[in-house]
C-alpha cells in the first residue's frame, strides 16, 4: 500500500510542478528548463500510469491470472521508459536548434526557478525512496534525475549570470537528456530479460544443479526452468531422479532453492527406472545417444 500511496503523491507533485516549470521556462527563455518540463510531464504521465498498474499488480493470483498480476507493474515500467526515451530525444533536438540560434535568457529568473526545482524534487524523491518493484525503481530514478537536473540547471544559471555564455543552457539540457537516455536503456534491458524469460540476475542454474546433486539420494536433475514474473518473485520447475523418500527429498530441495532466492518451486520426482518421456533431449544426452535407455535393474 505504501508504494501506491507514494506514487500518487509523486504524481500530483510532478504534474503541478511540470506545468509551473513550463511557464518558468517560457518566462526565462531557458531551453534547459523547458526540456526539464517536457521530461517532467512525461514523468507525471508515466507515474500516473504506473500508479494504476502498480495497484493492479498487487492483486492476488486468481483463476485467470494464475501467476498474479505482477507483470502489470512491468508494463508500467515499459510505458514509463518509452515516454522518457521519446522525451529525451525531443530535448536533444531542441537543444541543438538552440545552439544554432542562441536566444536571450533571463538568468535571475532561471536561478529562482532552479532553487524551487531542487527543493520540490528533493521532497518528491524523499517520498518515493522506498520500494523495490521495477516500477518503483523507475519512478524513484526519475525523482533523482529531476533533483540532479535542477542542480545542474542551478549551477549553469549561476555560471551564465557571471559569464553570459548562453550556450551552457543548451549543453546542460543535452547532458540531462543523455543521462536519462542511458538509464532508460538499462531499464528496458531489465524488462526485456523478464519477457524473454531469461534466468533472474544473480541465479545460476548450473550452480543450483550442482548443489542439488550433492543432496543424498538425488541421482539426477534435469529440465530445470527458472524465471521471474516481475524481477523479484522467482519461480522454478524441475525433474528430480531419486529412489529416496519423496517427502524428505522435496524438503531438502525446497530448502536449497530458498537459499538461492527461489520461493515458488514445482518439483517432479522420478524413480531411476522410470522413463522420463523427454529424456532424449535432456542435459545428459551423451548417455542416451543410442536411442535406447539403459535401465539399472539390479
Amino acid at each position: 500500500m505504501k508504494t501506491q500511496h507514494n506514487i500518487l503523491i509523486a504524481f500530483i507533485l510532478n504534474l503541478a510542478f511540470s506545468v509551473f516549470e513550463f511557464i518558468g521556462g517560457i518566462f526565462t527563455g531557458s531551453v534547459a528548463i523547458i526540456s526539464d518540463a517536457i521530461h517532467d510531464i512525461g514523468d507525471a504521465a508515466s507515474i500516473g500510469i504506473s500508479y494504476f498498474l502498480e495497484k493492479k499488480s498487487k492483486k492476488q493470483p486468481d483463476d485467470i491470472y494464475t501467476y498474479g498480476y505482477a507483470r502489470y507493474s512491468v508494463i508500467g515500467g515499459i510505458i514509463t521508459t518509452v515516454i522518457l526515451l521519446i522525451g529525451s530525444v525531443f530535448v536533444i533536438i531542441n537543444a541543438v536548434k538552440r545552439i544554432i540560434n542562441p536566444v536571450e535568457i533571463n538568468y535571475n529568473g532561471m536561478i529562482v526557478f532552479a532553487v524551487i526545482g531542487v527543493v520540490v524534487n528533493f521532497v518528491a524523491a524523499y517520498f518515493t525512496r522506498e520500494g523495490d518493484s521495477i516500477n518503483q525503481k523507475a519512478v524513484n530514478l526519475h525523482m533523482l534525475e529531476d533533483v540532479l537536473g535542477w542542480v545542474v540547471v542551478l549551477i549553469g544559471a549561476i555560471v551564465m549570470k557571471f559569464t553570459d555564455i548562453s550556450l551552457i543552457d543548451a549543453l546542460m539540457s543535452i547532458a540531462v537528456a543523455l543521462f536519462i537516455l542511458i538509464n532508460t536503456l538499462k531499464n528496458l534491458k531489465d524488462i526485456f530479460n523478464l519477457f524473454t524469460i531469461k534466468i533472474p540476475d544473480g541465479i545460476s542454474s548450473s550452480e543450483i544443479t550442482n548443489h542439488l546433486l550433492e543432496i543424498d539420494g538425488i541421482k539426477d536433475v534435469h529440465h530445470i526452468h527458472i524465471w521471474s514474473t516481475d524481477g523479484h518473485s522467482n519461480y522454478a520447475t524441475m525433474h528430480i531422479v531419486t529412489n529416496a523418500n519423496p517427502t524428505e527429498i522435496k524438503q531438502k530441495v525446497k530448502a536449497e532453492l530458498l537459499e538461492h532466492g527461489i520461493f515458488h518451486s514445482t518439483l517432479e520426482l522420478e524413480t531411476e527406472d522410470e522413463n522420463c518421456s523427454a529424456k532424449e533431449c535432456c542435459v545428459d544426452e551423451t548417455h542416451h545417444s543410442h536411442g535406447h535407455h539403459h535401465h539399472h535393474h539390479h
